[in-house]
């Protein structure tokens, strides 16, 4: 949980990656920027941790040493909503990426529930949420308990991953935590968040069903979207005044509710947006 809002990018940098920085360098480099959250993109593994264990404990150590909040992202070639073989395929890569988090000790694994397909939404929803129990079961016999699973709220309407359905999962699954993507709600929802108070609505839902401990420690992500009928189509940086949602409006509510979220910028100028929203809520909480 963060002790105050917290921001950061999500994977490493452009800019360190010219100078060549080691993933362990990836903590100093953002505590020297004032950044004090990273979530670690293993968005293309399989099966098998793609980290050597060695080199996640040096990234814990240092984060730690830093005080930077880790997090990490899960493979994006996760469905819990197909087949049997799809299902037990997914079972492995979040376990893979559970793993690695709990060697870096990171507190959550960011993953994309799966699509529909042809299914029913119901049936789509009942399938995702047996699939994680049981994954949930092997995390605890592998004795992982300090990790949860995020189900991330998803930008384009084939994904399992409205606000309804991510609040529902972390009601009826054990270890899970909600991932609030902003911008993928806007593009979900075609242009959800035009006023502060459209923001204030989601955080109010989410406090009344999952109480006020999900929404104060809420882990978010942030970025301009541009979408089309169908949902997301790419992220923007904040500077793009044609684009939404305005971070400055969930900036008024951070500070109106008194959260300690954790804010993972997607923009394409990873910390240097993560900075400018870290500003921009200190800022507000001065008012």
């Amino acid at each position: 949980m963060a002790d105050r809002p917290r921001f950061g990018p999500a994977g490493v940098p452009p800019l360190f990656r010219m100078f060549k920085a080691t993933l362990a360098d990836v903590p100093k480099l953002l505590q020297k920027e004032g950044l004090d959250a990273f979530e670690y993109e293993a968005v293309r593994w399989g099966a098998n941790p793609q980290l050597k264990r060695e080199d996640a404990e040096k990234l814990g150590l240092e984060a730690a040493k830093n005080d930077v909040l880790l997090s990490l992202h899960g493979s994006y070639f996760i469905n819990f909503c197909g087949e049997k073989a799809i299902i037990e395929a997914s079972k492995k890569r979040l376990l893979a990426c559970v793993t690695a988090a709990k060697w870096m000790k990171a507190y959550v694994v960011v993953f994309h529930s799966g699509f529909y397909g042809k299914r029913l939404k119901r049936e789509a929803f009942a399938t995702c949420v047996k699939a994680l129990k049981g994954t949930v079961e092997t995390m605890k016999s592998l004795g992982i308990n300090n990790v949860k699973i995020g189900p991330e709220t998803m930008g384009k309407r084939t994904q399992l991953g409205s606000l309804e359905e991510v609040i529902n999962l972390c009601e009826t699954v054990e270890q899970t935590q909600p991932v609030i993507d902003w911008s993928h709600l806007h593009a979900r929802d075609r242009g959800r968040f035009g006023t502060v108070e459209d923001f204030r609505r989601v955080v109010d839902e989410i406090e009344n069903r999952l109480g006020t401990e999900a929404i104060k420690n809420l882990h978010c992500h942030f970025a301009k979207v541009e979408f089309t009928s169908k949902g997301e189509r790419r992220h923007h940086i904040l500077d793009e005044k044609r684009y939404g949602p305005d971070f400055r409006m969930l900036a008024k509510v951070i500070a109106e509710y008194r959260l300690k979220p954790v804010i993972i910028s997607e923009s394409p100028i990873l910390d240097l947006d993560a900075i400018r929203m870290r500003d921009l809520v200190r800022k507000e909480l001065m008012n």
